[in-house]
């Protein structure tokens, strides 16, 4: 496997005053597709609750900033928990944490100012939403404890990514019902396949260390899986649809995300460390089609 990283240390961040780039850079502000994967399934929620246009609007704006808040907090307590194996694998090594460019009492400083900026936004949700908003941040600290401990840290990544679905849904909505429960696996599900494509870009460097993952666990056996989990997605959100009574565009708008994520699966090289990352992005647009999909059945 050919030695990359996937840090972005030019363009715009690159013109920002140069104090502010190992922040920038532990955050990953970067590298914008986890806000987005963050973001989404938030979307999907607040989409499918059928709320007002001026509830939804608000609720949309709210979880924009959480998410960039809240990415950035999860980034800085992976890589605290992370520092010592990132300097032993090449595609992590130049992290700001890793390489030295910021001491972990300085991380711990700036996660306190992210925090604060994700308790601002949780104070404007209802107490349902903010009770599971609080709930979220045990995911958040455990999450990169369990590839010490488990084969699939992917699915708890999806536990801890797609909670933005559930929360999103009860935010709109003031209650927990079926559908809830079905956009969530929904997220989950996406969330461990799409994660998986991107452990492989790490798949050697993870072995000599003893990191494990769904992408060590399945190898060569990658593509049936993933196929199973995005199957089981599109299931599970067609359900979500249903339970949520939405209309019947909804379920022909289904297609363009069942094509985005099949493409995926036809183009996997498990080999190819720069496609893994292509195809990891590429569930941004995914993303989007789904919540397209979501808004086309309210109509």
């Amino acid at each position: 496997m050919t030695t990359h990283t996937d840090i972005v240390a030019t363009g715009w961040v690159s013109r920002l005053p140069r104090a502010w780039l190992p922040y920038l850079l532990l955050a990953r502000v970067d590298r914008p597709i986890g806000t987005w994967l963050l973001f989404l399934p938030g979307l999907w929620g607040i989409l499918l609750a059928g709320a007002s246009t001026e509830a939804t609007v608000r609720l949309i704006v709210l979880f924009a900033i959480g998410s960039l808040a809240m990415r950035a907090a999860g980034c800085v307590v992976n890589d605290l928990w992370d520092r010592d194996i990132d300097r032993k694998v090449a595609r992590t090594a130049g992290r700001p944490l890793a390489s030295g460019a910021i001491r972990p009492r300085q991380a711990l400083v700036f996660l306190a100012a992210l925090l604060l900026i994700g308790l601002g936004v949780l104070l404007q949700l209802d107490p349902l939403a903010q009770a599971l908003g609080v709930g979220s941040l045990l995911l958040v600290a455990v999450y990169p404890l369990a590839k010490r401990v488990t084969w699939w840290p992917q699915l708890m990544m999806g536990f801890t990514f797609g909670f933005g679905a559930p929360m999103g849904y009860a935010a709109a909505t003031g209650r927990i019902d079926a559908a809830w429960v079905a956009l969530y696996a929904t997220a989950i599900l996406w969330d461990l396949g799409f994660d998986t494509i991107y452990a492989h870009q790490d798949r050697d460097d993870d072995a000599l260390v003893g990191v494990r993952s769904t992408a060590r666990l399945f190898g060569e056996q990658t593509r049936p899986f993933l196929a199973a989990c995005y199957a089981a997605a599109m299931l599970a959100l067609t359900s979500a649809g249903w339970l949520a009574g939405l209309g019947h565009w909804f379920y022909p708008a289904l297609l363009l995300p069942g094509y985005l994520l099949a493409r995926q699966i036809v183009m996997l090289d498990i080999h190819d460390p720069a496609r893994c990352l292509l195809l990891f992005r590429a569930n941004r647009d995914v993303g989007l089609a789904i919540a397209l999909a979501i808004l086309v059945g309210r109509l």
